[in-house]
C-alpha cells in the first residue's frame, strides 16, 4: 500500500441506532400510511385531484394541448408526466389518463381522447402509442388562474422543474366528478354530481352561511352519474348520508324503450311486437358496472334456470345502450321479470358514500356535504384574493414604468440632451427627475418610434384606467362582502356552461324511491309441467316427462333396479331422507332427463357413500310427517321445516349408535292415532295427541322392546279402523275397525297383532 493510500477507521456498525423493533417498525410504517393518505389515494377538496391526475393535467397544459389545438400523442403525455413530474410506471399514469377521458367514467372527461379509449363493456384502451388527446373545456376551466398568482408551485421530485400545489379554477371537480381510492387505514368514496346543482348549493349557502342541511339537499338532490341510472332509495336515506359523508345508496339501471308506441310501455321499457308478444329494453346500467359483464351475468342465468321466464338477451348497443330481453312466452309478468333481473345481476348495486377528503391542511376528514362546500368556498375566496393581490401587484409595477414614460414626455428634450451628452445618462436622469432604477432602465430600453404626442395622451389614459381599476380590487380585497359577490357572479357564469338545458349540464340519474318489490319465489318463474321422478336402489336420479304409468318398465345399469317412483310437478321440492336422519332438498326442474339412466343423486348433494336411501317424497307446505328410527323412538317434523338450502341437506332426526332412520309416514288431516309394530311382531296403538312436534331430535319412545326395534309405524283415524296391504295378487287392503284391545299408553310393548297381518310386519 502506497503511502497516498488512505485508510477509514471507522466502524460502518457505529451508524446502526439501537431501538425496539415495534417502535422502529410502527415509525417507518407511519410514514408510509401518510404518502399513501396525502400523495396518492385521498383526493385534495380544493380541486379533487389526486396528485397524478393534477401532474397530467399540467403536462397537458405544459404542451399546450388545449382544446383549440390538435391532439399529441399519448405516449408523449405519459413520457412528460413520469419524467419530469410522476416518478412512477407508465402503465399507471396511461390508466388514470384514461380514465380522465371515459365519458362512462368521469361526468365531466377532463381529457379527449382520439381513438380506442375503452368503452362501457370491459374493454381496455390500447396501448398508449396508438391514441391521442388534449385537453377539455372542463380541464381549462379547472386549470383557469394558474398564470395570476392563484397557487404555489413546488418543486418536482428532482428539484428540476416546478409543478402547482393544485388547480385553482371555479370548476367543483371534486363534487362534480367524485373520487375513489383506498389509503392505509381509510379510503374514500365519492360520486360524481350535478354542477349547475353544486353550483346553486353554494350560492345558497354564501347568501345564508345558517343554512339547514334539508334546504341544501332540496337543491343538491344527490349523485348524477355519467351512466345515469336511478337511485331507489328515499330522499331521506340519501339526506342522511350527506348529513355525516357517510352512507349507501342502491343504484339500479334504467328499463325504457324509446321505440315503444304508448308513453306507459315506453316508460316502462316494453317494446309491443304483435301477436301479443313483447321484449324489454335496458336503457341505462347502473355506474361502474361493465355492459358486458352484465350480459353474461344474464345469460348465465338463463343457462343455470335461474331465469326460466326469459328466453333470450341480445345486446343491440351502438353509442347507446340498448340490451332486449325476450322472455320464454307473452304472458311472463313484464315487473316480475325486471325483479328477477335486479336480483340475479348487477342491475342493481350499491354504492358507498363516504366524503374523506384532505382539507387545506393536507389533513384527511370526512365531512358533510355542507362543511365540504363551506371548505370548498373558503379555499376559493382565498384564491380570488391571491389573484386580486397578483393583479394588483402587476398594476403597481406597471403604474410605475407608466409615470416614468410620462415623466419623460414631459421633459423629452431634456432627456434627450442627458441621453446624447452623459456619459452616465442613468444616474443623471435618476437624480434630476427622481426617477427609479426600473424606471430609468424602462426610459433608455424605449423606442424612438414611441416618441410622438399620441402616445403621451395613451400613456395617460392608461394610468387613469390602472388607477380605476386598482381603486376597485383594493376595495374588493379589503371587503369579504364585495369578495363573495364576486364569487357569485363568476359561479353563474361557470353555471351558463353547465346548465340543465345544455346536453353536458342535463341530470341524468334519477332520484326516485322505487315501488315495493314485487314478493316472488323462484318457484313461481318455473314453467309447472308433470313429470315422473324415478330413483333407483343405487341412487341414480331422472324425471321423465308427464305422469307415466307407475307400473311400467324402466330401464336400469346392469345390476340395479327401481327403489321409489312418485308423480310430480316441475314447480315441485323433492325431499330425499337418508338412513342417517339428514333430509335433502332438489327441485324437480332441475332433475336430469329420462332418455338415458338418469344422473347419480350424489353429485347433486352431500350422500355418504355408505348411506342409503329410505325415502323420497314430494314436499307439501303446510304437512306433516311422523319420523321414527330403528329403536323405536320418534317425533312429528312439519315438512316446512325439512326444505334445505345447501347440498349438505339439513340433519333432522338424531341417532345413537346403531341406530337408522326407519320411518317417514306423512300424516293424514284428519289422523289421530299412531299403530307401531315391532321386529317382534308387537302391535300398539295409541292418541297421536302424544307425539311431541319437533324440528330437530330423537323423539320420544313410541314402543319398548326386549330384543330387535321398530318395524314399521303408520297414523290413522280410529273411527275408520286400521288398515293394511294383503300379500298376494291385486292390491287388496283389510281393514280392522275392532282395534281398541290394541289401544294403550305410548311407549307399551304390546300384543301380537290381527290375524292377517303381513308376515313382513308393514303395514304397506
Amino acid at each position: 500500500m502506497s503511502e497516498t493510500d488512505t485508510t477509514d477507521d471507522s466502524d460502518p456498525f457505529d451508524a446502526i441506532v439501537d431501538a425496539p423493533f415495534d417502535a422502529a417498525l410502527s415509525e417507518r410504517y407511519l410514514v408510509y400510511a401518510l404518502s399513501t393518505i396525502t400523495a396518492r389515494s385521498l383526493p385534495d377538496l380544493r380541486d379533487g385531484l389526486k396528485p397524478v391526475h393534477r401532474r397530467l393535467l399540467w403536462t397537458m397544459r405544459q404542451l399546450k394541448l388545449d382544446p383549440s389545438n390538435t391532439f399529441k400523442k399519448s405516449a408523449r403525455v405519459v413520457g412528460e408526466v413520469i419524467g419530469k413530474y410522476h416518478p412512477h410506471g407508465d402503465t399507471a399514469a396511461y390508466d388514470a389518463m384514461v380514465r380522465l377521458a371515459q365519458d362512462f367514467s368521469l361526468r365531466y372527461p377532463l381529457v379527449e381522447g382520439q381513438g380506442n379509449f375503452g368503452n362501457i363493456d370491459g374493454d381496455n384502451a390500447a396501448a398508449y402509442r396508438y391514441t391521442e388527446a388534449r385537453l377539455t373545456k372542463t380541464a381549462m376551466h379547472l386549470m383557469d388562474g394558474l398564470d395570476a398568482g392563484t397557487v404555489d408551485f413546488i418543486p418536482t421530485y428532482n428539484g428540476e422543474e416546478e409543478e402547482p400545489e393544485l388547480m385553482p379554477g371555479l370548476f367543483p371537480n371534486l363534487l362534480a366528478n367524485g373520487a375513489s381510492g383506498i389509503a392505509v387505514g381509510m379510503a374514500t368514496n365519492i360520486p360524481s354530481h350535478n354542477v349547475a346543482e353544486i353550483i346553486d348549493s353554494t350560492l345558497e349557502l354564501i347568501d345564508n352561511p345558517h343554512v339547514e342541511h334539508e334546504r341544501l339537499m332540496e337543491i343538491f338532490q344527490g349523485p348524477d352519474f355519467p351512466t345515469g341510472g336511478q337511485i331507489i332509495d328515499s330522499k331521506e336515506v340519501v339526506s342522511q348520508a350527506y348529513a355525516t359523508g357517510r352512507g349507501s345508496f342502491r343504484v339500479r339501471g334504467v328499463f325504457e324503450a324509446h321505440e315503444a308506441e304508448k308513453d306507459d310501455d315506453k316508460a316502462a321499457g316494453i317494446e309491443r311486437l304483435g301477436g301479443g308478444q313483447w321484449q324489454l329494453v335496458i336503457s341505462e346500467i347502473p355506474y361502474q358496472v361493465a355492459k358486458g359483464k352484465l350480459i353474461e351475468q344474464i345469460a348465465q342465468a338463463i343457462a343455470d334456470k335461474k331465469l326460466p321466464i326469459l328466453e333470450d338477451v341480445r345486446d343491440e348497443s351502438d353509442e347507446t345502450i340498448r340490451i332486449v330481453l325476450v322472455p320464454k312466452s307473452r304472458n311472463v309478468d313484464p315487473e316480475l321479470l325486471k325483479e328477477s333481473i335486479f336480483k340475479l345481476t348487477d342491475m342493481e348495486t350499491r354504492f358507498g358514500l363516504n366524503l374523506n377528503v384532505l382539507d387545506a391542511t393536507r389533513t384527511p376528514m370526512v365531512m358533510g356535504l355542507k362543511e365540504l362546500l363551506q371548505n370548498w368556498t373558503a379555499a376559493q375566496i382565498e384564491i380570488l384574493q391571491r389573484r386580486t393581490q397578483h393583479r394588483l401587484d402587476q398594476i403597481a409595477r406597471r403604474l410605475e414604468l407608466v409615470e416614468g414614460y410620462i415623466i419623460a414626455f414631459l421633459n423629452l428634450d431634456r432627456v434627450i440632451e442627458i441621453i446624447r451628452y452623459e456619459d452616465e445618462p442613468k444616474a443623471v436622469m435618476m437624480a434630476e427627475f427622481k426617477l427609479t432604477d426600473r424606471q430609468t432602465e424602462a426610459i433608455l430600453n424605449m423606442r424612438l418610434r414611441s416618441l410622438r404626442k399620441l402616445e403621451e395622451m395613451q400613456l395617460k389614459q392608461e394610468q387613469n384606467e390602472l388607477l380605476a381599476e386598482q381603486d376597485d380590487l383594493q376595495k374588493l380585497l379589503e371587503s369579504p362582502a364585495r369578495q363573495r359577490t364576486r364569487l357569485k357572479k363568476d359561479l353563474r357564469a361557470l353555471r351558463k356552461d353547465y346548465a340543465e338545458d345544455t346536453k353536458i349540464g342535463a341530470r341524468r340519474t334519477r332520484i326516485e324511491e322505487a315501488e315495493p318489490a314485487v314478493e316472488f319465489s323462484m318457484d313461481a318463474m318455473i314453467e309447472k309441467e308433470p313429470v315422473t321422478i324415478i330413483l333407483s336402489q343405487k341412487g341414480w336420479i331422472r324425471a321423465a316427462k308427464g305422469h307415466v304409468d307407475l307400473g311400467q318398465e324402466f330401464k336400469y345399469k346392469e345390476g340395479d333396479a327401481l327403489a321409489f317412483i312418485l308423480h310430480a310437478q316441475t314447480t315441485d321440492k323433492l325431499l330425499i331422507a337418508a338412513g342417517n336422519g339428514r333430509f335433502y332438498t332438489l327441485g324437480c326442474d332441475k332433475l336430469p332427463g329420462a332418455r338415458g339412466f338418469g344422473e347419480p343423486v350424489r353429485t347433486m348433494i352431500d350422500l355418504e357413500a355408505d348411506t342409503g336411501i329410505v325415502k323420497m317424497l314430494v314436499h307439501k307446505a303446510g304437512g306433516k310427517l311422523l319420523l321414527a328410527s330403528t329403536i323405536g323412538k320418534g317425533f312429528v317434523a312439519e315438512t316446512n321445516e325439512l326444505l334445505a338450502e345447501t347440498r349438505k341437506g339439513r340433519q333432522v332426526v338424531n341417532l345413537k349408535g346403531n341406530a337408522e332412520l326407519r320411518v317417514i309416514r306423512e300424516i293424514g288431516a284428519d289422523d289421530d292415532h299412531v299403530a307401531c309394530v315391532g321386529d317382534n311382531r308387537k302391535l300398539i296403538v295409541f292418541n297421536l295427541e302424544e307425539m311431541p312436534i319437533m324440528a330437530r331430535g330423537q323423539g320420544v319412545m313410541m314402543q319398548r322392546y326386549r330384543d330387535g326395534g321398530l318395524s314399521d309405524a303408520t297414523t290413522f283415524k280410529l273411527e275408520d279402523g286400521l288398515s293394511w296391504q294383503m300379500g298376494g295378487a291385486g292390491d287388496r287392503t283389510r281393514t280392522e275397525n275392532e282395534i281398541w284391545q290394541w289401544k294403550v299408553a305410548r311407549s307399551a310393548a304390546g300384543r301380537l297383532p290381527p290375524q292377517g297381518f303381513p308376515k313382513n310386519n308393514r303395514f304397506d
